[in-house]
């Protein structure tokens, strides 16, 4: 689905992977659950894409539902892998980058079964980001470390589009945006932080790890 010229998000995967079409290649914005390669990888051509023609590969952060294909496309793709240090680190163990913290039995037990059901087999970052650090995509997309959902979680923007991609640090609802909170949020107060941080960037578009993209996005993100 196209968002805006060169932009699309790529349907019908559990946290929404994003595509951005530039001259030099292609930049992949996360990678889905484990399975979820083949899906990126049939949209890339049906555009009429090869996946060498990916060139980078940016994760928000090591979830793994956002770094379960990461693996396999990877290696169809040989495109560099970008992100966070810390997010860096368990991805290499194939690990999430915190504990999770249920507050009562059904959901131990829940986030249980789905550690169990789905695992990201380790991947290994080539290239280390850091916050205001812009990289040749999307007319010059600038990082910044939105900290809280995950101790390194990052998003992304694009000034010159003015479209935000903001991983898990703010989800996107029917009643509009809200920041990360719950049993999978690292610290409260920094997530609270990063909304903030990520609400004065003048943002015209924000896209999510869950949820629709929400187009006119001025005036809707939490207030606080």
């Amino acid at each position: 689905m196209e968002i805006i010229p060169n932009v699309h998000l790529i349907p019908g995967i559990v946290a929404n992977p994003y595509l951005i079409i530039d001259s030099d290649g292609l930049t992949l914005i996360d990678a889905g659950l484990p399975g979820s390669h083949k899906k990126i990888l049939r949209y890339l051509a049906d555009l009429g894409y090869s996946p060498k023609d990916t060139k980078r590969i940016l994760i928000t952060h090591a979830d793994f539902d956002h770094v379960g294909g990461l693996a396999a496309l990877k290696a169809a793709t040989d495109a560099r892998v970008y992100a966070n240090t810390t997010e860096a680190a368990a991805m290499a163990a194939g690990r999430p980058s915190r504990s999770l913290r249920p507050s009562n039995a059904f959901g131990k037990l829940f986030f249980g079964i789905m550690g169990h059901m789905f695992k990201a087999s380790p991947v290994q970052v080539d290239e280390f980001l850091v916050d205001g650090q812009v990289l040749p995509v999307l007319g010059g997309l600038r990082v910044l470390e939105t900290f809280g959902h995950t101790p390194g979680h990052l998003s992304f923007f694009a000034p010159s589009a003015g479209i935000l991609f903001v991983g898990d640090s703010i989800v996107s609802e029917k009643s509009g945006l809200r920041g990360s909170r719950g049993a999978n949020n690292w610290d409260q107060a920094k997530s609270d932080e990063s909304v903030r941080k990520q609400a004065v960037l003048g943002a015209r578009i924000v896209c999510s790890g869950h949820g629709p993209v929400v187009m006119d996005a001025a005036g809707k993100f939490p207030q606080g």
